[in-house]
């Protein structure tokens, strides 16, 4: 697919038809079943508990209540979990509206990737709603340090991040990648990227009642000196590119379609909505535009495949 100066302004989208999901979830390790909905327009992206009274907890920057080895959202005390993997596929198919029904506390993991999800809606169908899309286009610099992670976003006629990420192991130590956020991209280059882990730090995650779903058929696990699960990487550079995959989850988070350019250095999910938060309170450095240079990207993309 090419994209073009002069390209209009893309309507919104939802599902043609509805999905059933089952899976684990990876810190629970309960089975959770999911049902995904059409959604009118303007919806957004809404998750409802159907276990807890069916709260509804919108998918935005301001239901995030927690980053710790994952994304969580809530809403009245109820959360939901695990989210990154998900929004990332309705944001790299340009899903804008659609209803999540979910019985338990977080998405099942799947693979450890986007790949499902991004499939299944495939399936389904895309739906065009009569709705246009604006998007929030990056004027300035915008910067957030911690510590050794930082993480940027500077002005792009389009979507693109740049990530590195540095471990001393001996299965790789600094992997780096630049990508144009479009569509085609996101199938093929990021959304079968899965989650990793460290065998070192089960033992940690399972005391505090976290990956107690994790298997080697859910995640990429480093041991002491190898990759436990063998040489079947998807990716030479498989890690980083999961990271830009949270990261266009996260990211999606902000609502809107963003034109700018992401560079992170050993960021996480805390750091992406740290991020979105200075973005929101930096109004001098962005505006709204109604009218696009060239084909949006990440959720400002129609799904043509």
């Amino acid at each position: 697919m090419a994209f073009f100066l002069g390209y209009k302004m893309r309507l919104q989208n939802t599902l043609k038809n509805e999905i059933i999901i089952t899976g684990n979830g990876l810190h629970t390790g309960h089975i959770i079943n999911m049902r995904l909905r059409p959604a009118p327009r303007d919806s957004g992206i809404i998750f409802i508990r159907t276990d807890k009274r069916d709260i509804r907890i919108k998918a935005n920057v301001g239901s995030v209540v927690d980053t710790t080895f994952a994304t969580t959202l809530a809403s009245e005390g109820v959360r939901v979990g695990t989210v990154e993997h998900l929004l990332a596929a309705f944001a790299g198919l340009n899903i804008d509206n659609v209803y999540i029904e979910i019985d338990g506390p977080e998405v099942p993991i799947m693979d450890g990737s986007a790949l499902p999800f991004v499939n299944k809606i495939m399936e389904a169908g895309i739906a065009k709603q009569a709705k246009t899309v604006s998007f929030l286009r990056i004027r300035e610099p915008i910067v957030v340090m911690e510590g050794p992670s930082q993480i940027a976003i500077t002005p792009c006629e389009g979507t693109r991040i740049t990530y590195r990420l540095f471990y001393t192991h001996p299965a790789f130590g600094e992997q780096k990648l630049g990508i144009d956020v479009t569509t085609r991209k996101f199938i093929s280059e990021i959304a079968p990227a899965r989650t990793f882990g460290f065998l070192r730090d089960v033992e940690m995650l399972r005391s505090k009642g976290l990956a107690k779903g994790g298997s080697l058929e859910n995640a990429i696990v480093l041991g002491e000196k190898e990759v436990l699960n063998g040489n079947k990487l998807r990716f030479k550079d498989e890690f980083v590119r999961h990271k830009i995959l949270d990261a266009i989850g996260d990211i999606s988070l902000m609502g809107l379609p963003i034109y700018g350019h992401i560079i992170a250095n050993k960021s996480g999910h805390t750091l992406h909505i740290k991020l979105l938060k200075k973005i929101l309170s930096s109004r001098d450095s962005w505006e709204i535009a109604s009218e696009p240079v060239i084909a949006p990207s990440m959720t400002g993309l129609a799904a043509q495949v």
